[in-house]
């Protein structure tokens, strides 16, 4: 019998799986060409969640449920609602897109959306390894089916499946990893893996093996290198709309993994997956900018941007033990949650410009579509900088911010290793400016292609300036998100 507890800790999760169910119903009697009886009831819906997880975060509770299977922890309910206002932010987004490009005939863009935001919450609620894994599998198999949702669309389809024959394997990685640590420890479950390395009598080669399998899972969901090798296709062969989807939220989920399996469940061997993940950093941080450099599709260089920005978490991921001491843990863990949530914040602005800029019939792809924009739309092209100046870590937006506390988090460890890290990763920024910078150059300086101004829906318009100003004004005051970070950190370590 379920015991009440448990039936509150997941109830974000209940009414996002009965809501689901019922918006697929009754959107087969929609006939609306932008289905908007389903929005709307997506929405609602998305915002009561959002309210629930909210409320559970702030109330501060570290609660356990099903068998400590699941659980609800300050850092779990606040990834949850960011993830939420991430999918509501995306649909607002890409419905005009959606509807232009037929993607609309039904109403499965919502409910998939829906059901990935489920597997998103399984995956940050997870306390044992196979509840993660089954979030995880969730999040992927609703991706697949939301890059192919064109189905006529070659290049769409193309995505689709390069994205599923690279999860198969990624997955299949992290599933042998998990495999491997519970012939270990002989559990599954989060807390007793972590009592059971701890005591020191496992074979520490068994563990390695298994933990490299994990960090390989990881990597690829995160789209560290080597394993980023889906990103820049997925990212520019999915609809702009679906792209957005797979590329902000998702990533809020695959931190919350990294912290639940790593710091959680493994970190006495800090020691060894830090290395991985400081090799994974570099590489990613290298081979971002570096190629970025050379794109002229917009959606292609924002691929690889992200690929050097998650190079950034990782680098506070793998700063919070030095020696054996957790001292530095709860400055670099919430360093990296700041960071996430802020390039989750900027990613959203930049996509959305992007999906306002494109035509039926036209894409609004290349660096060159956005000459002159500036010209046609000063407010678009204005958080279309935002974003851009964000994303390259110039003051005083948030992605300044972002970026300084990684590398207050390096340099505070103390080690030269740590302060090398910090200005190998100050030099890559700097690299990364010009590809940024270059956008914004053509936004203002070019010529326009075409004289027509660019609308929008009003829902769109205000979205976009919420989007827009919260990037500069949690530049200029971070100090409320960034508590909020480290005392969700704070609590959810020291239970």
């Amino acid at each position: 019998m379920l015991d009440k507890l448990s039936l509150i800790v997941v109830s974000p999760e209940i009414l996002l799986l009965a809501m689901a169910c019922v918006i697929a119903l009754v959107d087969l009697g929609v006939v609306s060409r932008l289905r908007t009886l389903t929005y709307g009831l997506t929405m609602g819906t998305l915002a009561v969640v959002a309210y629930f997880c909210a409320d559970f975060a702030m109330a501060g509770g570290t609660f356990y449920a099903f068998g400590k299977m699941v659980v609800s922890d300050p850092l779990g309910n606040w990834l949850k609602f960011f993830a939420t206002i991430a999918v509501m932010v995306t649909l607002v987004y890409g419905r005009p897109y959606a509807g232009d490009r037929d993607m609309l005939r039904g109403g499965e863009m919502f409910t998939l959306s829906l059901f990935a935001l489920l597997g998103m919450f399984v995956m940050i609620s997870g306390s044992n390894f196979l509840v993660i894994y089954l979030g995880l599998e969730l999040l992927t198999l609703c991706s697949y089916a939301l890059v192919a949702l064109r189905r006529d669309h070659a290049t769409a389809t193309e995505a689709a499946m390069k994205y599923f024959v690279l999860g198969a394997m990624a997955s299949g990685f992290l599933l042998y990893g998990i495999s491997m640590l519970y012939g270990a420890t002989g559990s599954l479950d989060i807390n007793e893996v972590f009592k059971a390395i701890a005591s020191g009598r496992i074979n520490h080669q068994v563990l390695v093996f298994g933990l490299v399998f994990i960090v390989a899972g990881l990597a690829f969901k995160m789209g560290a290198v080597p394993f980023h090798m889906w990103i820049p296709d997925v990212y520019q062969g999915a609809p702009t709309a679906v792209t957005l989807m797979i590329g902000a939220a998702p990533e809020l989920a695959a931190f919350a993994i990294a912290i639940r399996l790593l710091v959680e469940g493994m970190i006495p061997l800090a020691l060894d997956w830090q290395q991985m993940l400081i090799l994974l950093s570099v590489a990613s941080l290298l081979v971002g900018n570096l190629a970025a450099i050379a794109q002229t599709n917009l959606k292609r260089m924002l691929a690889y941007s992200t690929i050097a920005q998650m190079g950034f978490v990782l680098l506070g991921l793998a700063a919070g033990v030095v020696n054996g001491n957790t001292n530095n843990a709860q400055y670099a863990y919430s360093a990296s949650m700041f960071y996430i949530i802020t390039y989750v914040l900027t990613t959203l602005g930049s996509f959305g410009i992007i999906l306002l800029l494109a035509r039926e019939g036209f894409e609004s792809e290349e660096i060159a579509d956005l000459a002159g924009l500036n010209q046609r739309s000063p407010l678009f092209a204005g958080v279309m900088a935002v974003c851009m100046f964000s994303l390259a870590g110039i003051p005083p937006l948030v992605g300044f911010y972002a970026k300084l506390t990684v590398l207050q988090a390096l340099v505070s460890s103390g080690q030269t290793l740590y302060i090398g890290l910090a200005v190998f990763a100050v030099m890559m920024s700097l690299i990364g400016a010009f590809y940024y910078l270059r956008v914004v150059k053509v936004m203002y300086f070019d010529n326009p292609i075409t004289a027509t101004t660019v609308s929008a829906p009003a829902d769109v318009r205000a979205v976009l300036s919420i989007n827009g100003a919260l990037i500069l004004g949690l530049g200029i005051l971070p100090g409320g998100l960034m508590a909020l970070c480290a005392d969700a950190v704070i609590k959810t370590l020291a239970t």
